[in-house]
């Protein structure tokens, strides 16, 4: 039983090929972009912009908005030409088994998890921030209790009150893994409806708000390095160069999402030509807006605001204290920003329940993961796990913890998908590309040299809960995955 062993790319493309028993094929490219979108444009936009202004960037956040879409782009190349050679469920998972054996690939599945699951959760935290912001100031009803809507480890700073359990976060979760279980197309159906929404108003607020923006907040645009020190007592390297790398690895956080998409690669019509546009025209898409979208908000409001009077809230914040007249705007974004985190949730539980969905089929998880609903043909017992994870990470632990844990979770997945490229090309070079990742290896390699400097600049706690993630999920690996791999047990 080697713990290197290869998924035979024959058996991979037979099970791609042979759909009539497995997911239901209906996703078409435009409702990939629209997918990738969902996914995108969320937390990371209306959360990280301000958080990563205020601990590491100021003004030049907008230059690690464009490191960190460098970064993206090129593993999105890769991801481009894994998923169009290789269209099956799994993502970076499937590709990692292809090419470099069982065990990296049981690593980067126990990652994705790290991804999917923990930023769905950190999502369906700000969810139910952004759902008080819109009880208090759209709808003028008293928010929920500070106890129903905090983790226990959370304590309100004026009145001394303790989280119990986050009971919105948990809601939205829950809703979203139903939806899921009912179907793709649905789930897809809503998320279009969900991006046009949320895209409109993006747009808006650059337009408007470029009105009100004060040349004085750019002013340097690049701070001079210095050392910040937040609420929790948590150093942040602020400023210079190290301030723009560790605002890239925070804002990274918002780009989390295109890769979701070549999860679904099972579900696609003509996934070798539909997921490559997909992926990479999602990604193009929200990149412009993105910077747009920082620098607008770096030059309405200041640092100093984002720090103290924003926090997560900090977009609506910035709209009601200084684009005076436009109240309603600062309304629309809450609306929004509670649209736009349902979408961001539901790609998220897209790509984690395809994930578990392929692991169960390959026996490194419990087989029941596999089991498809007789009637809606979705991997609903995953959903149903995913569901169980997610909700006791949204109702008990801190969103800012979250968030970064995912960032290098997915940082160190998209490295080893620019690898799988390399490999592939050395050991499978008749291998039927629909599309070709340029420049190979060099853009493979500026892949993985960019991600690892983004790991770099987010902290040595992040580090640490990643080993500690990993080792957990080698433990797991060797007394249950090995055991019972399909791969290691041919005969069973």
């Amino acid at each position: 039983m080697s713990i290197w062993k290869r998924k035979p790319l024959a058996q991979l493309l037979a099970e791609a090929a042979d759909s009539e028993k497995g997911l239901k094929r209906t996703l078409t490219a435009w409702t990939l972009i629209a997918l990738g979108i969902g996914a995108i444009i969320g937390a990371g936009l209306f959360v990280r912009t301000a958080m990563a202004a205020s601990q590491n960037a100021g003004p030049s956040v907008t230059i690690a908005f464009v490191v960190a879409a460098i970064g993206c782009a090129l593993a999105g190349l890769c991801y481009a030409e894994l998923s169009s050679s290789i269209p099956i469920s799994g993502s970076a998972y499937t590709y990692t088994y292809a090419t470099m054996g069982e065990f990296l690939a049981w690593i980067i599945g126990w990652d994705l998890i790290l991804e999917y699951a923990v930023g769905a959760a950190t999502v369906g935290i700000a969810w139910s921030e952004y759902l008080n912001n819109l009880l208090v100031n759209v709808l003028h009803m008293s928010p929920i209790p500070y106890s129903l809507s905090h983790s226990p480890f959370q304590t309100d700073a004026v009145t001394g009150e303790h989280g119990m359990i986050n009971i919105p976060a948990l809601f939205i979760v829950s809703v979203i893994s139903l939806l899921l279980i009912k179907g793709i197309q649905e789930s897809a159906f809503v998320n279009g409806i969900i991006v046009i929404v949320k895209v409109a108003i993006v747009i808006m607020i650059i337009i408007i708000g470029w009105h009100f923006v004060n040349p004085a907040n750019h002013t340097p645009y690049i701070p001079a390095s210095s050392i910040f020190t937040d609420e929790h007592g948590i150093d942040h390297k602020f400023g210079g160069f190290w301030g723009i790398i560790g605002a890239a690895g925070t804002v990274f956080f918002a780009f989390i999402g295109f890769d979701a998409v070549s999860t679904a690669a099972q579900e696609t019509i003509n996934p070798k030509r539909n997921m490559p546009i997909g992926i990479l025209g999602s990604l193009a898409i929200c990149t412009v807006l993105y910077i747009l979208f920082a620098h607008v908000l770096t030059g309405v409001a200041t640092i100093e605001d984002f720090r103290t009077g924003g926090k997560e809230a900090s977009v609506a914040f910035a709209i009601n204290k200084y684009m005076i007249g436009y109240a309603w705007l600062g309304q629309l974004v809450t609306v929004a920003i509670l649209a736009g985190f349902s979408s961001v949730i539901l790609v998220m539980l897209l790509g984690q329940s395809r994930v578990f969905y392929a692991m169960g089929k390959d026996g490194l998880l419990p087989k029941v993961f596999s089991d498809l609903h007789p009637k809606y043909k979705t991997p609903y017992k995953a959903n149903i796990a995913i569901l169980v994870i997610v909700g006791l990470f949204a109702a008990f632990i801190p969103g800012d913890i979250v968030g970064d844990m995912t960032s290098i979770g997915t940082l160190f997945a998209f490295s080893l998908v620019c690898v799988s490229v390399i490999i592939l090309r050395k050991k499978e070079p008749n291998m039927v590309r629909e599309f070709k990742t340029p420049f190979v290896p060099l853009v493979p390699i500026l892949g993985v040299i960019t991600c690892v400097l983004m790991m770099a600049g987010l902290g040595w706690t992040n580090w640490l809960r990643l080993f500690a993630w990993m080792a957990i999920g080698v433990i797991i690996y060797f007394v249950y995955g090995k055991k019972n791999s399909v791969l290691n047990n041919p005969k069973e």
